[in-house]
């Protein structure tokens, strides 16, 4: 049972350190100028392309994890149900009017921490993510037995 446990708090914690360090890398690589429109602070098409493709693999890898410690697949249907969930309820507040309220124009490169606080993205990103998540630690998770 402390398997299983530790299992999906070790997976989970590859996912976000993956997803983390994944997105600093990206942004130090890609640039403002790449993740947002021009003029606005709300997200290019590539830029949710490449956290999208992050995010799974950074899944598949956590999934792989949980598996590995668990040696077996049952712990990380939990780490999926437990991203799918956390997931869909860090999204509501995309849904919210204010979350539009926030500055439209933007004038020259961000950093990365500012263009997390400042950036946005369609509501649809935010329910997507958590589904991606989900599906990549199921796929992740499946190994073969010896």
């Amino acid at each position: 049972m402390l398997r299983r446990i530790a299992s999906v708090i070790v997976g989970y914690l590859v996912i976000a350190v993956l997803t983390f360090v994944g997105i600093l890398a990206a942004y130090g690589i890609l640039g403002s100028d790449v993740a947002f429109r021009p003029g606005s602070f709300e997200v290019s098409g590539q830029w949710i392309t490449v956290v999208l493709l992050l995010g799974l693999l950074a899944a598949i890898l956590g999934g792989a994890v949980c598996a590995a410690i668990a040696r077996g697949q049952r712990a990380s249907w939990v780490l999926a149900a437990l991203i799918l969930v956390l997931g869909l309820v860090m999204a509501l507040p995309t849904l919210s009017p204010r979350y539009d309220e926030e500055p439209t124009a933007r004038d020259g490169e961000l950093g990365v921490f500012e263009a997390m606080q400042v950036g946005r993205h369609p509501a649809w990103v935010s329910f997507a993510n958590p589904f991606v998540g989900a599906v990549g630690v199921l796929i992740g998770s499946r190994r073969k037995r010896p």
